[in-house]
Order: structure tokens, then C-alpha cells, then sequence
């Protein structure tokens, strides 16, 4: 079943045609993970407070408006739907012009649009009246709280509606160094002969992203060739005894940054207080010293695990 992102009404005069609208493209692109190569952790996204440097649920989250500096004002989606009800409702039509007319840059994104059981006469009406007309119908309609410019116009049996550019957020040609010189008639010829040499019939069956099977040809060489990684999964961060301070995603990948203060695998998994007076005594004794008590320490703290082991086995 198709997703739908939007419900509402195609509004014209007095016609009102009740319609959901779906999305009309699919992404290809090949998905590419963030990874740590030097330990082949995956590297993920968190949504992070900034104060506190901890990561919070979508929950959580306000959209605020900056009114003045560092001054916000907090919207709910209550309060972008009472902006205008109508407005967030309805794909109004403002009038229709020439296909031709509209330069292609001015498009954006492409839905197709749905009609509920009330809507069917309305909605046949206008996609066979749009295609006998030449015309695609100018529209405004609200997606994701922002009022866009849209054209309807038929495609097959549906109605389509692509989002368009407004006219301000088209941007002026820079200050470019263009030639100024014109081309002669006979060069001119010749182009359009080879234009008309190379025209085609629109076939968009007939095109496919070359680039993205070259890099899948690539990507198989390298696992034909034993060329992988197997991605290890952080181990869950253990509450440090008398603390209510949890690692967060920033803090783990500070230290995974700082490599010279990286704890070894082996004292990760080891008791918070594993014999930190073996490091004391290395600083105040002789280097032979300061092993013979590191020994010792590491001794005493595999005691003391190998008790506390067999205490909470008796325990259970």
C-alpha cells in the first residue's frame, strides 16, 4: 500500500475533489555507512542536547523560532495547523497556463495524488479536461509547514502534482566571463544538423545510473577478493559505581579520537577499580619495583574477581 504523506482537498470555483498524496520517486542510491577504520565501529547519528552533550528522544524535541538573539518562541504542530486551516488542507488551483511556458527549472519534487470515493467524478473531470488543454493547473499547497507552488497535471490515469521553485529562490546568473562572440551561420548549420542526426523519441526506460553499477562492480571485485571488515558492536556502557553520569555517543567518540588515552580492550572489561595504588607506587619506586607491584596488583585484582565470582555463584 502506498505511503501517504498528506490529506486533504483539491479546491478550483465551486469543485472540491478530496485526494491523499504519495510519493512518486524512489531514492537508487547506494547506501553508504559511516565507520571508524581504525576499529571498524560504525559511527551513528544521535540527536544531541548541546548544553549537556547527551543524546534526547524525539520527544523532547520543540521547533523554535529566533525572534531576537538567543529569544525563541515555541511552535507545536497545533500551532502550524492554526496558522491556516485552509491553507493546510487544500491544493488550491490559482489558475492555469501553458506547459511550455513554465522553464523546467522551476520544478521540484513530483507526488501522485489520490481520490477518496467522493472524489472520483471530480478528479476524471480534471485530469481529462488538463490533458485536452495543454495546460497544467497552478497550485499552492502546504507540506512539512512550508507553502509551496505546485503544478498539476495528468499523468496516465492519475493526476500528478510536482512542488515547484518560486521565483526568489531562483538564483540570478553570477558575474560569469561569457563569450561574447556569436557563431557564424555556417557552424550554426552544422549543429542543428547534428542535433537533428542525434534527436530521439523520450524513452526513459532506456537510461540507467551507469556510474552506481560501476561502483556495484567494484564493491563485488572487493568481496570476491576477501577485501571486508566485519563491523564490531560497541559493548553497553556500564553505570560507574555512585554516578548517575551515562556515556553518550560524543563522549565515546572522543575517545576513540584520542587515541593515546584509549583504554586497552582487556581494562574495559575489568572492575572500575582495578588497582589504581599499582600506578602510585610505579611513580615513587624504581623501575624494577614498580613492575614486581604491578604484578602483584594484577595478581591480588584477579583474586579479588575470582572471589567475588565465586560469591555471587553461591549467592544465586
Amino acid at each position: 500500500m502506498a505511503r501517504t504523506l498528506w490529506k486533504g482537498a483539491i479546491s478550483f470555483g465551486l469543485v472540491h475533489i478530496p485526494v491523499a498524496v504519495h510519493p512518486a520517486i524512489q531514492s537508487a542510491r547506494l547506501d553508504f555507512d559511516w565507520i571508524d577504520k581504525r576499529d571498524d565501529a560504525p559511527v551513528g547519528y544521535q540527536r544531541i542536547n548541546k548544553r549537556t552533550g547527551k543524546a534526547i528522544s524525539a520527544e523532547h524535541i520543540v521547533r523554535g523560532y529566533e525572534y531576537e538573539k538567543g529569544d525563541y518562541v515555541y511552535l507545536s504542530d497545533d500551532d502550524f495547523r492554526r496558522a491556516n486551516d485552509v491553507a493546510t488542507q487544500t491544493i488550491e488551483i490559482l489558475g492555469f497556463v501553458k506547459a511550455a511556458e513554465v522553464p523546467l527549472y522551476f520544478y521540484d519534487t513530483p507526488y501522485y495524488l489520490e481520490p477518496d470515493k467522493r472524489g472520483g467524478p471530480g478528479y476524471v473531470l480534471l485530469r481529462d479536461a488538463l490533458r485536452k488543454s495543454g495546460r497544467l493547473a497552478l497550485a499552492q499547497v502546504v507540506l512539512h509547514t512550508r507553502q509551496h507552488l505546485a503544478a498539476l497535471l495528468p499523468q496516465g490515469d492519475a493526476l500528478m502534482m510536482v512542488t515547484m521553485r518560486y521565483a526568489d529562490e531562483i538564483r540570478e546568473a553570477p558575474d560569469m566571463e561569457l563569450p561574447a562572440k556569436r557563431a557564424t551561420a555556417r557552424e550554426t548549420e552544422m549543429a542543428l544538423r547534428l542535433i537533428d542526426e542525434m534527436g530521439l523519441d523520450w524513452d526513459p526506460q532506456q537510461y540507467r545510473d551507469g556510474y552506481r553499477e560501476d561502483l556495484l562492480a567494484v564493491i563485488r571485485a572487493k568481496v570476491k577478493a576477501g577485501k571486508t571488515h566485519s563491523l564490531s558492536q560497541a559493548d553497553e556502557p556500564a553505570a560507574a559505581p555512585g554516578s548517575a553520569k551515562v556515556l553518550d555517543l560524543m563522549a565515546m567518540l572522543k575517545q576513540s579520537i584520542d587515541q593515546g588515552r584509549r583504554t586497552p580492550a582487556a581494562a574495559r572489561k575489568a572492575p572500575a577499580k582495578a588497582s589504581p595504588p599499582a600506578k602510585s607506587a610505579a611513580r615513587k619506586t624504581a623501575k624494577k619495583a614498580a613492575k614486581k607491584t604491578v604484578k602483584k596488583a594484577a595478581k591480588t585484582s584477579a583474586s579479588t574477581r575470582t572471589a567475588s565470582r565465586s560469591s555471587r555463584r553461591k549467592a544465586a
